[in-house]
């Protein structure tokens, strides 16, 4: 009895080990593919080289074929016995066996060079699927929290949800001044604050890794207003605009979800939930931080965007059509 449960437990235990592995397989799959590609591609360079060392002995053989051929349709005491046409037909053997022998040299290098190019395609095409799966994902995800948004907003109004958006929570400051008398005297004063820890994922720092940053706060203040000012010259002018294109002005390292969430320029459309401009969140009164650095005593900034979400069907679509109004302009 003790045998067959340890056998069973074994056998489970197989089973189960088996599975996680096919799963791991299967997650790492395009890091595979492209290892195995790059790989069998080294190795079919080799045996190509490798090959063509012997590629010698076959031309030499050719040629001595060859040579011999031409050597006998040249003998005149022959000429009755080895016609033109017999000649034609041994140089065409000569050739066909020597382009057989060529394949068959370098096969094995073509066939894996092929396998390892498909190899590597296959991981491109297992990552394109999972990228249009995440874009898909990240669409729903996108709609219903909009939607969640637009019936906050109509329940409770535009403040509420923006102090639910960015925790805003009041606080409050004791503060001395003096009135028209000269007396002084201590007041409460209530501040709405906004802590950092509740950033979008797209907000970045304009700071010293920035190739524009300046020790000179005004100077960086200015060019931020002026990127933000070419940012919205460029959505009102094409009707779209990616978040890694903003990212690449302020010369900040682009990401994956920068290429796919960006902005949309509609104001005609009441159906648009953007805002119909590029914000990098400068004059948040509710960060402190940004007060500093507005106010110059700070050089650097953590800047949020305001994007409208995912844009990629979108901006193909005015691509399209942009792309149509300048062919009938040129017309």
């Amino acid at each position: 009895m003790k045998v067959k449960e340890l056998m069973k437990a074994v056998g489970d235990s197989a089973v189960k080990t088996f599975a996680v592995t096919k799963l791991k397989v299967k997650e790492h799959s395009p890091e595979i593919l492209v290892i195995t590609g790059i790989v069998g591609v080294v190795a079919a360079a080799v045996m190509a080289c490798k090959a063509t060392t012997k590629a010698g002995d076959i031309l030499a053989e050719t040629q001595e074929n060859l040579d011999t051929i031409h050597k006998v349709q040249e003998d005149e005491a022959l000429a009755e016995k080895y016609t033109p046409e017999d000649c034609r037909k041994d140089l065409a053997i000569v050739y066909i066996r020597t382009g057989f022998k060529f394949a068959k040299l370098y096969a094995p290098s073509v066939i894996l060079g092929a396998v390892s190019i498909t190899s590597i395609l296959a991981s491109n095409h297992i990552l394109r699927k999972r990228n249009v799966t995440l874009a898909a994902a990240y669409a729903a995800v996108n709609k219903g929290f909009k939607e969640y948004r637009a019936r906050v907003v109509e329940r409770f109004g535009q403040e509420v949800d923006k102090e639910l958006r960015y925790n805003i929570q009041a606080k409050k400051f004791t503060e001395t001044v003096t009135d028209e008398n000269g007396n002084e005297k201590t007041v409460e004063k209530t501040v709405d604050i906004s802590y950092p820890d509740t950033e979008s994922q797209y907000a970045r720092f304009f700071d010293e890794a920035c190739r524009n940053w300046t020790k000179d706060p005004e100077a960086n203040l200015m060019f931020l207003r002026c990127q933000q000012a070419t940012a919205n010259d460029k959505l009102r002018a094409r009707g779209y605009l990616f978040l890694n294109e903003v990212y690449e002005m302020l010369d900040i390292p682009m990401t994956e979800a920068g290429q796919i969430v960006g902005w949309v320029y509609r104001p005609d459309d009441p159906n648009h939930a953007g805002d119909n401009y590029v914000d990098f969140g400068i004059y948040n009164v509710n960060r402190m931080k940004n007060r500093d650095f507005v106010n110059g005593y700070e050089r650097s900034i953590l800047l949020d965007f305001n994007v409208d979400g995912k844009i990629v069907d979108v901006a193909e679509i005015l691509a399209k059509e942009n792309h149509r109004a300048l062919w009938r302009a040129r017309k």
